[in-house]
């Protein structure tokens, strides 16, 4: 196996497969105000071939009076010219996915066929869209890349909405490069749900449900490539859906769901650097990292706030001196969530997404892989889970040899082994049997709760620490407050860790049971 980290040799080493160029169509949203220039963007006027072409079309989706269809998670979809077919609302749960994929029909209706979901009822139109499609030839390199602008306006008997949505079709390295491009300049990315989902949701006047969520699910993987690469695209999707809610600042979830899907997702490009290490996964890493970077002062503030804070808020509710504490927090959070929402408006989050789609969808990892990496990347998911699992699970015991005793620092370390392994055996467990997997799983999610309890002490000390103000005496004895009550639930958290530790130790390791 090659080490950990190494980077991929040059194109056409001894037993190199590179990854054979295949047909790709990506969707992004692109806002309504941006699409009119499209036309006229510099990118693309110089890329063109031909004549930009232009003709109208209309849509319509329907449903049973009760809803029989979208309650399986179908529409029917009626064009104005063309037969009608039946259309998913998202993909199903084990296949395969990453954000900009377009989703198949799931059949061709003959003109008067209803689905069988429908059980014979009359359909009714839920919403239509009205809509002009300009299609351009745009030469990039050597190869031809279509681009189709669809603009219009979605409406409901109770709604309407203007949308704009960009399709790139060609071989995917074109689409790809072009996205890139694209991306850099424009406030462009794809989107977090369907034309059909989106048509319902404004009908409905609810949200549609998230197309994934939490960890990934690699049941299906055949290889530990598949495995990967199902992972990648799965978190993507999880982060493209939680920015929004992050960047909005109302909601502290979406910024802790955001910030743990990209953890989820460097950890990915970790567990898997021995086969898949290059230097186009060394600046996906460098971009996500960066993303986690501004994310955390925000999560910070929030913990303390709705943590720690809100307990001494509760305890001195009429203390001046706390209170200011408190408001400079508030004030600090405010900040943080003012610099995550511009870079989540600005081209470093769009390259974070469409640099982790043109990482997976190109495998630049098999670009001069030798026949010892391929062998790996081929292989069953369960052997390299064992090798990478044995090696975590070997740190996390190292780590945790004198539990009893490890000072604050070390807890902190044995930590963020146990997030390590968590996230690895997360990746792994769904090609394992599920009563172990989830038993293991269990056990280590509640040792790093309780360990985590103990960091969120310890960052909310370093938070308040921050707060002090120059021959402020107020502020000094409110902050000695603080700090006093995080070391009083560093102590008493001790025990919790203690019982955590002991019952993960009980549990088998469910990639080496029988």
């Amino acid at each position: 196996m090659t080490s950990e980290g190494r980077e991929c040799s040059a194109p056409g080493a001894e037993g190199s497969e590179a990854p054979p160029e295949h047909p790709l169509s990506l969707e992004f949203v692109v806002p309504v105000a941006e699409a009119a220039r499209l036309a006229r963007f510099p990118i693309l006027a110089a890329l063109r071939q031909g004549r930009i072409s232009t003709r109208t079309e209309e849509l319509q989706w329907l449903d049973t009076p009760d809803g029989a269809l979208a309650a399986e998670g179908m529409l029917i979809e009626a064009p104005r010219h063309g037969p009608r077919r039946l259309i998913a609302l998202a993909p199903p749960a084990e296949a395969p996915w990453h954000p900009g994929q377009i989703l198949p029909p799931v059949a061709k209706l003959a003109p008067h066929e209803t689905p069988a979901a429908a059980e014979g009822a009359a359909l009714m139109p839920l919403a239509a869209l009205c809509n002009k499609r300009r299609s351009q030839r745009l030469l990039i390199g050597d190869a031809l890349v279509v681009l189709s602008l669809l603009q219009g306006r979605l409406r409901t008997l109770a709604a309407e909405r203007e949308i704009a949505r960009l399709v790139l079709s060609g071989t995917a390295h074109a689409v790809l490069d072009l996205a890139g491009r694209l991306a850099a300049a424009l406030p462009l990315l794809p989107p977090s749900q369907s034309l059909g989902a989106e048509a319902l949701s404004l009908a409905t006047g609810q949200a549609a449900p998230p197309r994934r969520h939490g960890a990934p699910d690699t049941s299906e993987a055949a290889s530990a490539e598949a495995c990967f690469t199902m992972a990648i695209g799965h978190l993507l999707e999880v982060a493209l859906q939680e920015a929004p809610i992050a960047r909005a600042g109302i909601e502290i979830e979406g910024v802790h769901q955001l910030r743990v899907a990209l953890r989820r997702l460097r950890s990915v490009l970790k567990v898997f650097r021995p086969i898949t290490g290059c230097k186009q996964g060394g600046a996906l890493d460098g971009v996500l990292r960066e993303m986690l970077r501004l994310l955390g002062p925000a999560r910070d503030s929030d913990v303390f706030l709705a943590g720690i804070g809100g307990d001494l808020a509760a305890l001195l509710p009429e203390d001046e001196r706390l209170q200011s504490l408190l408001r400079a927090a508030e004030a600090k959070r405010q900040a943080a969530y003012a610099t995550l929402a511009e870079a989540l408006d600005g081209p470093g989050w769009r390259a974070a997404v469409t640099s982790g789609l043109a990482f997976m969808l190109e495998r630049p990892w098999r670009a001069g892989a030798g026949v010892e990496r391929l062998g790996l990347l081929d292989s069953p998911p369960q052997k390299f889970a064992a090798l990478i699992l044995d090696k975590r699970w070997g740190s996390l015991l190292e780590a945790g040899a004198e539990i009893e005793t490890l000072p604050a620092e070390a807890l902190h370390e044995l930590r963020l082994d146990a997030k390590r392994m968590r996230y690895a055996a997360e990746v792994f467990a769904p090609v394992f049997p599920k009563k172990a997997a989830r038993r293991f799983q269990r056990s280590l999610a509640a040792l790093q709760e309780e360990l985590g309890r103990s960091n969120d002490a310890a960052v909310a000390r370093s938070l308040v620490q921050s707060l002090a103000r120059e021959n402020d005496e107020a502020r000094a004895w409110a902050i000695g407050v603080a700090e006093g009550w995080c070391l009083a639930r560093s102590m008493a958290d001790r025990d919790g860790v203690l019982k955590a530790w002991k019952k993960l130790l009980a549990k088998e390791s469910f990639w080496s049971a029988d």
